[in-house]
């Protein structure tokens, strides 16, 4: 109810009513015969701003009247769809158009070629995509004639559109702002040179979103920065069988989209980790943000362009950037190291699973790792704790230990000092737990306390410090 009244208040303000001689112009809808028998290109650049919130003009007709709502001082955002096998279109365009005007009056263009991807075949599309990037040309050029800029030019590209988007990059020789590619398509493009591709040097900044690299996007990094959410492969909350029908193949790669318009709203910031590969990260060695000082562990979506300061003072090559998600927007996940220092004399390899109670009753739980963990006495172990909620306030913590087996002897996993600390926010309380034993598959609750060094000084070392890790 307040999502929809905040829209309704967001139109009121910034909408006027059309001429009543105006054509107010809308997102090209086809069907499935159309794409049995394919389509001609035909292309409508449909400029929304806060003017004409609802009512989108065509820059691409001749004497039209869209171009009063364009103004070339203001950043221009174009925004590039991709392949459409059935014709419909995209369900994300008109949240995405909604958001981005409710950051900035922005001059906020959808490249409407529905009409050229709409078809079975789809090397038919693809092979428009140099047209498309022909005519977005065209009105680029027409605005830097009326004193526009290409600093204030920037560029999302879905899927094909990604590439489009490089292409006219390329015209201007990366002079444009800046380039998102969200989950950019790897059939007919994996392998091509950067001439034939999206590439960091189209832009003077481009980041990309990779969302399904195993299946219709690109895997390899074509950005100064590239985001591989959940590793780039399967998303959670998307169907994994092929009995979900067309789910099953466009959720990962749409994945990226909505990814993006989440960036747009002001719930939380999605945090992302530069790492060599996913692996290292979900055993958290790659969650140090101080490296990137001032500057923390670049930010997706829409914000991610803070990383441009971290560009100019290092100038390091291309960066991977992996971060793990929840399966429903707003997608947010909170990251924690949860520290051990166990006392056990013989190893003890297993699993930690950990869940957090707020004051409001709320429950939030962790798996912390893929693979097993070692602890050995007197040593401490990391580990990586996600979380979708974040709480002002932790009122208890539920931990349960197991080896992963169903037969055999059950562990003991005696716990000298458990700390929980975030990864992000420095000046969170770090909580601790002290002297206490987890016993095999049984799950263990208590209320955290502030961490007491000097309580564990004593704790584990008596009046010697020299074995005790702090």
């Amino acid at each position: 109810m307040l999502l929809k009244l905040y829209w309704i208040l967001l139109c009121l303000t910034y909408s006027v009513k059309p001429d009543p001689e105006e054509t107010c112009h809308n997102f090209t809808t086809l069907s499935l015969p159309d794409s049995i028998i394919g389509t001609d290109l035909e292309v409508q650049l449909l400029i929304y701003t806060r003017e004409n919130v609802n009512c989108a003009g065509d820059l691409h007709k001749e004497n039209t009247t869209a171009f009063k709502y364009l103004d070339v001082k203001r950043k221009t955002i174009f925004i590039t769809h991709g392949y459409r096998p059935t014709g419909n279109p995209p369900v994300w365009l008109d949240e995405i158009v909604q958001k981005l005007l409710s950051i900035d009056d922005f001059n906020v263009i959808l490249v409407d070629w529905n009409r050229g991807a709409t078809t079975l075949v789809y090397h038919n599309a693809a092979a428009k995509t140099r047209k498309v990037a022909d005519i977005l040309k065209t009105i680029i050029d027409n605005m830097l004639s009326q004193g526009g800029s290409l600093d204030s030019i920037y560029m999302i590209g879905v899927s094909l559109g990604a590439h489009i988007s490089g292409f006219v990059g390329k015209m201007y020789n990366g002079s444009i702002g800046r380039i998102t590619g969200l989950d950019p398509a790897g059939p007919l493009f994996n392998g091509k040179s950067p001439e034939d591709r999206l590439h960091y040097t189209d832009a003077k900044f481009v980041d990309v979103i990779h969302s399904d690299t195993d299946g219709l996007g690109y895997k390899e990094t074509l950005g100064h920065i590239d985001f591989y959410p959940n590793g780039g492969t399967d998303q959670p909350g998307c169907p994994r069988s092929l009995f979900s029908g067309s789910e099953y193949f466009k959720c990962d790669h749409q994945r990226s989209v909505f990814l993006y318009i989440s960036s747009l709203n002001k719930t939380c910031d999605i945090h992302t980790f530069p790492c060599g590969d996913y692996r290292d990260y979900r055993i958290g060695k790659c969650m140090d943000c101080k490296a990137y000082a001032p500057l923390t562990c670049p930010v997706l979506g829409f914000h991610a362009d803070k990383w441009k300061e971290y560009l100019v003072v290092k100038n390091p090559p291309v960066t991977k950037a992996f971060f793990d998600t929840a399966s429903m927007k707003p997608f947010c996940i909170f990251h924690y190291y949860l520290d051990f220092i166990t006392s056990n004399t013989e190893t003890r390899r297993g699993y930690i699973r950990i869940k957090l109670v707020s004051k409001s009753g709320n429950v939030t739980e962790s798996n912390l790792n893929r693979d097993p963990s070692t602890f050995e006495q007197n040593k401490e172990v990391s580990l990586l704790a996600m979380f979708d909620q974040e709480f002002d306030q932790i009122l208890k913590v539920f931990v349960k230990f197991t080896t992963g087996s169903v037969i055999g002897p059950k562990y003991k996993l005696r716990v000298q000092r458990m700390r929980l600390r975030s990864t992000s926010d420095p000046h969170r309380t770090i909580l601790c737990r002290y002297d206490f034993v987890l016993e095999e598959n049984v799950e263990m609750d208590f209320p955290p306390v502030p961490c007491d060094n000097s309580n564990f000084f004593t704790l584990c070392c008596g009046e010697s410090t020299t074995q005790c890790p702090v």
